[in-house]
C-alpha cells in the first residue's frame, strides 16, 4: 500500500471540500487510517492541528475570493461554514490583519496560505530502533493528574503528578511492579486536543500490573485500566537533551507512513530507566499502541 499516496488523495480531498462540510469518516477511508491516527501524523508534519489547517486553507482562498469577484461577505461566510459574517470577519482579520471588506481595497497586503503536501524527504538517516510487542489487557496503579500538552521542552506541570505520590506510595508501587514494562512509569491519555498545544490530558504515573488493583489500595491509588493491543516499543539512548522528545515526533512524522501500522487510542506509555536526569546516556523507552492498516 502506498501510503503516501493516499495521505495526499486525502489533502486533495481537503481542498476540494473548503467550502463544504468536511467529511472526516470519508477523509479517513481515503487515507486508509482511522480518523484519529491522520490527525496525529498530521500534527507532527505540519506543525499545527488539522483543524487550524483547514481554518487557515478556508481564510488564504476568501482572501483570493474577496479580491477578484463581487461576491457578498455574508455570502462567503455561509459558503466557508462561518455561522456569522460576524464570526467570518473576526476569524480574518486575525489572520490577515484587515477586515474582509477592506481587503477589497487595493493594494491591500493579505496573507496566502498554499496547501500542503505529504512528500519524502531525506533527513540524515537517523536510526529508530524499535520492537512489536502484543500484550494482553492490564492494569495501572498509581496517581493521575490534567497537565496541559507542551511538544518541546520540559513539562514542569508533570511534577504537580509526581508530588501525589509520597515516597512510601512509591515504594509500594516498586514492589508491585511485575510486568514488563517494570518500574515507575509516565502513560499519557485522554487527550482534550492531541494536536493543539496547550490544551490539556491526563498525565498517570504509576505501575503497569497484570491483575486489578487490589481492593486495600483503592482509597490511596488511582487505576487505569489498558485494553489489550499491539504495541510499538520505541529505544532511545539520552545523548542530548529532549531526544526522546524528538523521538516521539519522529515516530509520527517517519515511521508510521511506512509501517503499515496506525496507532490506536489507548495510553502512550514512557518508561525511564533512571530518573537521574543527569546521568548520561540513560534509556527510555516510548510504548505506542498500534494495529495494522486495512488495505
Amino acid at each position: 500500500m502506498n501510503m503516501m499516496k493516499h495521505l495526499n488523495e486525502a489533502m486533495q480531498y481537503i481542498e476540494d471540500h473548503l467550502c463544504e462540510e468536511i467529511n472526516f469518516d470519508h477523509l479517513s477511508r481515503i487515507a486508509c487510517c482511522s480518523e484519529y491516527h491522520f490527525r496525529r501524523i498530521f500534527s507532527y508534519v505540519a506543525g499545527m492541528s488539522l483543524s487550524e489547517y483547514i481554518r487557515k486553507r478556508k481564510l488564504s482562498y476568501a482572501a483570493a475570493i474577496l479580491q477578484s469577484g463581487n461576491e457578498k461577505i455574508i455570502d462567503i461566510a455561509l459558503r466557508l461554514g462561518y455561522e456569522s459574517p460576524d464570526a467570518f470577519s473576526k476569524a480574518f482579520q486575525a489572520m490577515h490583519g484587515v477586515s474582509p471588506s477592506h481587503a477589497r481595497k487595493d493594494a491591500v497586503m493579505l496573507k496566502t496560505f498554499p496547501p500542503l503536501t505529504f512528500q519524502l524527504t531525506l533527513r540524515g538517516g537517523s536510526e529508530m530502533n524499535y520492537r512489536i510487542v502484543e500484550k494482553g489487557k492490564f492494569y495501572m496503579m498509581g496517581a493521575v493528574g490534567r497537565i496541559p500538552l507542551i511538544y518541546n521542552g520540559p513539562n514542569p506541570h508533570t511534577a504537580d503528578v509526581w508530588r501525589k505520590l509520597r515516597q512510601e506510595d512509591l515504594l509500594v508501587l516498586t514492589e508491585y511492579s511485575q510486568i514488563e514494562p517494570r518500574g515507575i512509569l509516565n502513560a499519557y491519555t485522554n487527550y482534550e486536543d492531541k494536536h493543539t498545544e496547550g490544551t490539556e490530558l491526563d498525565l498517570f504515573v504509576g505501575i503497569a500490573m497484570e491483575d486489578p488493583m487490589p481492593d486495600r489500595f483503592k482509597t490511596r491509588f488511582d487505576v487505569l485500566p489498558v485494553e489489550a493491543s499491539t504495541w510499538a516499543v520505541f529505544t532511545t539512548i539520552e545523548k542530548k537533551p529532549f531526544e526522546t522528545q524528538e523521538t516521539w515526533g519522529r515516530i509520527s512524522s517517519e515511521w508510521f507512513p511506512t509501517s503499515g501500522y496506525e496507532m490506536t487510542k489507548g495510553p502512550e506509555i514512557l518508561w525511564y530507566e533512571s530518573f537521574d536526569f543527569s546521568k548520561p546516556d540513560f534509556k527510555t523507552e516510548i510504548w505506542i499502541p498500534i494495529r495494522k492498516l486495512n488495505g
